[in-house]
């Protein structure tokens, strides 16, 4: 039984750069333990979970999101 196919929500909204400054889009796309989501679970093209990715990684070096969520010290 074929599932049916998922449409990359940044494809649909117009977006060709995903940025790293966009902490609440990007908080969407992590898991409580840092992790990100897969492809099979947000419906992104390869394109964007590469962008995806790579912006994560930015934000987390600049602090504007944590490495691992909930973490107190």
């Amino acid at each position: 039984m074929a599932r049916p196919a998922k449409n990359c929500p940044f494809c649909e909204a117009g977006i060709r750069y995903v940025n790293y400054k966009d902490e609440s889009t990007l908080r969407r796309l992590v898991t409580e333990q840092g992790k990100l989501l897969p492809r099979r679970m947000t419906g992104m093209c390869a394109r964007h979970q590469r962008q995806v990715g790579t912006a994560v990684k930015r934000a987390r070096y600049l602090a504007i999101l944590p490495y691992v969520k909930g973490y107190q010290d």
